[in-house]
């Protein structure tokens, strides 16, 4: 893990929250490369769940809600709380499953008694910090939809089955954050609830849980680096009739990265009950009137982007280029799929300190940046700028070089095949669509 936290700082992928005043606990920000990521890792899925289906529609519900809802959907209760130990030498707090003897793992200090700890992040509305404006910061996204059910049904005349996505951030006051960007407070998820009839729940549960599984290998995840967890009934989350973790083999161990639930009819029938509206649903042509069962998938958007991380990475001794000086130097490579890599072309001049090379370099540069995301590079050799664009998983480089002004040419290397080509500048916004095409 140490190497890929490096990576992400060293080339703008992940810096630690407020790192000039000493940083802030499980708080990260995604830089320039990080936010490209993230953003097509988000863009992937939305597109995959609502230009591939028909009947799925989107939502983007408010972070901030009536606090009734979280009283419904049982958050506020023991059904979303922890087991808290604590040490009473170190001090430091431990969830139960992290516990494997009944002394600290930091420090093998004497533990208190397990209690309750709620993970609802608490806040205030309007100027006045009493308890008539408490509310929360939301614990997950899929609240804001199921409260939206009757709105959604009624604009958009859904029919069974159907399913609503969103992607947004979600917050929980977690007891011990850890493995970098894998457990924090803040993060975000991107959630797709399928409503169906109550009959047909597992049917739609086994059917996603496939889809789901398959996008993760689509987008390169390694087979053997990916397993699907049946979790048992006493440990499954509250509403959860049955439950399967997708989970990636990380460094430090298996980790969930998304999560597929039959929750039954827990959160509308409660939301229902508590609310006073009526959120079943009419069937027309069997005049059938029932609370829909939804089947839902969960993803943690930078667990997901964590897991892209070390499914990618890759040291090569010997290097792949001439500037390795040695056969114990080692290359890294970032072998992301290209629809999730942040940059996809980058374009270097031979050399610097020729101005024509330099002044075609930035031409082609501005001819392909409306297109692509592109990076711009001109300090170093030739071979360390290849090796500076394979640790971010730069797909294709172009080099602008004597012959280009000859010509009208350029080279692109491809990363994955080390290939190089020459091709016309006049074709080069054609030739690479074709190639980064779906």
């Amino acid at each position: 893990m140490s190497k890929i936290i490096s990576l992400a700082k060293r080339r703008g992928f992940i810096f630690q929250s407020s790192e000039i005043y000493g940083g802030f606990g499980s708080g990260y920000d995604f830089g320039p490369l990080g936010v490209e990521m993230k953003g097509n890792l988000k863009q992937v899925w939305w597109s995959g769940m609502i230009k591939n289906h028909e009947n799925i529609i989107g939502l983007d519900a408010a972070i901030l809600m009536n606090p009734k809802v979280w009283q419904a959907s049982g958050h506020l209760t023991a059904g979303f709380a922890d087991t808290l130990r604590e040490c009473k030498k170190c001090h430091k707090r431990f969830k139960k499953d992290e516990i494997k003897k009944d002394r600290c793992p930091e420090c093998g200090g004497e533990l208190t008694k397990p209690r309750k700890f709620n993970l609802m992040m608490r806040t205030f509305v309007g100027p006045v910090q009493e308890e008539a404006s408490t509310t929360y910061l939301r614990p997950e996204t899929c609240q804001g939809i199921y409260v939206n059910f009757g709105n959604i049904v009624r604009t958009m005349r859904c029919k069974i089955p159907f399913g609503i996505a969103q992607i947004g951030k979600a917050f929980r006051n977690e007891i011990n954050p850890k493995n970098f960007i894998f457990r924090t407070r803040e993060f975000e998820q991107m959630e797709m609830q399928w409503f169906c009839h109550p009959k047909e729940a597992n049917k739609w549960f086994e059917l996603w849980k496939k889809e789901r599984i398959k996008w993760h290998l689509n987008l390169g995840i390694k087979k053997e680096n990916l397993r699907a967890k049946e979790i048992p009934a006493k440990e499954r989350a509250h509403y959860a009739k049955r439950q399967v973790d997708i989970e990636y083999r990380f460094p430090f161990g298996w980790g969930e990265i998304e999560g597929i639930h039959n929750r039954g009819d827990w959160d509308l029938s409660n939301h229902s009950k508590h609310s006073g509206k009526d959120l079943r649903y009419f069937d027309e042509g069997s005049k059938e009137k029932y609370f829909p069962h939804v089947v839902e998938t969960s993803v943690g958007v930078e667990r997901t982007l964590l897991a892209f991380l070390c499914n990618a990475y890759q040291e090569i001794k010997g290097g792949r280029t001439r500037t390795t000086k040695s056969a114990k130097e080692v290359e890294i490579l970032l072998n992301l799929d290209k629809k999730i890599t942040p940059v996809k072309v980058a374009v270097l001049p031979l050399v610097r300190n020729k101005p024509e090379l330099v002044k075609k370099a930035k031409e082609v540069y501005q001819l392909l940046k409306p297109y692509f995301v592109c990076q711009y590079d001109e300090v170093g050799s030739i071979g360390r700028r290849y090796r500076r664009g394979d640790e971010i998983g730069v797909l294709y480089t172009i080099t602008i070089d004597f012959e280009t002004l000859k010509e009208n040419d350029v080279t692109i290397r491809d990363r994955d095949t080390m290939k190089q080509e020459r091709v016309k500048i006049k074709d080069l916004v054609e030739v690479l669509k074709e190639r980064l095409e779906d």
